[in-house]
């Protein structure tokens, strides 16, 4: 498997990302917004996009869709779903399916609601253990709920699933968010060790070779992978007084989530 991330330097701060096989270069695209790095890219490197995959609904997402299958000729997968969302669906996914790219790539299909209710990851098993993440997940952070998500969903699709993936899965998200996600994890866990050395690595950083984070990185960073640490429910309960002396995980993640969107 070929992974080729793709910075589109745009105000939304978009990854796209075309997934390869060695052996046939056949290529699947991940939400391909910006269609001609994503054309521009498979073409320098000898590919051919069969397969266009939209993990949920945005047009941030699926605004290069068209582009990309009218160059290509391309098949269109998103969500069981998502069809009345997405124009053009050829094939509807749920959890569990495979995307087949090539003779060499599988890609295990998580249905992860929450950003919004018709979201999928990709999973990819084998030496090189990877998630695209889409907008569920961030590096040191997690999507927002505003345009149809559910932050109970949310927690439910990060408790789960997300949390009991292998430690050493590389995590590819749709956005570059991570600095700006680590200053939200040290304003809640100012003793974060972790977030404290890995900030200045990501500081005005380029976002085209930027760090790519494993899941156990993610739980030693992530706040809302960290939803036991006493001194996160401490600061929380400044802003919320009246947050149990041990509160659940869930009331953790969704008072964690509040905050960020006003954060």
């Amino acid at each position: 498997m070929i992974i080729e991330r793709i910075w589109t330097g745009n105000a939304y701060r978009n990854f796209n990302y075309l997934i390869a096989c060695p052996e046939t270069g056949e290529a699947l695209a991940i939400d391909p917004l910006d269609h001609g790095k994503c054309l521009q890219a498979a073409k320098a490197k000898g590919w051919q996009i069969t397969q266009v995959l939209n993990t949920h609904e945005h047009h941030d997402h699926t605004g290069g869709n068209d582009a990309v299958i009218a160059a290509t000729g391309a098949k269109l997968l998103a969500h069981e779903k998502a069809g009345s969302r997405i124009a053009g669906v050829n094939r509807g996914l749920k959890a569990g399916d495979v995307v087949k790219v090539g003779r060499t790539v599988e890609l295990e299909c998580l249905d992860t609601p929450g950003h919004t209710m018709c979201h999928i990851c990709l999973q990819a098993h084998g030496d090189r253990p990877a998630l695209f993440s889409g907008d569920t997940l961030f590096n040191a952070g997690a999507g927002n709920c505003h345009n149809g998500g559910d932050p109970v969903a949310l927690y439910t699709s990060f408790v789960d699933q997300l949390a009991r993936l292998p430690d050493d899965t590389q995590v590819y998200p749709g956005h570059d968010y991570i600095e700006n996600n680590l200053k939200f994890t040290l304003d809640r866990e100012p003793d974060n060790r972790d977030a404290q050395a890995m900030l200045p690595e990501v500081s005005g950083h380029d976002p085209a070779t930027s760090v790519v984070t494993t899941l156990q990185q993610e739980k030693q960073i992530n706040s809302f992978l960290r939803l036991s640490s006493p001194s996160l429910i401490a600061r929380l309960r400044e802003n919320f007084p009246d947050l149990p002396e041990q509160p659940d995980a869930k009331t953790v993640f969704i008072k964690l989530r509040e905050l960020r969107n006003r954060w």
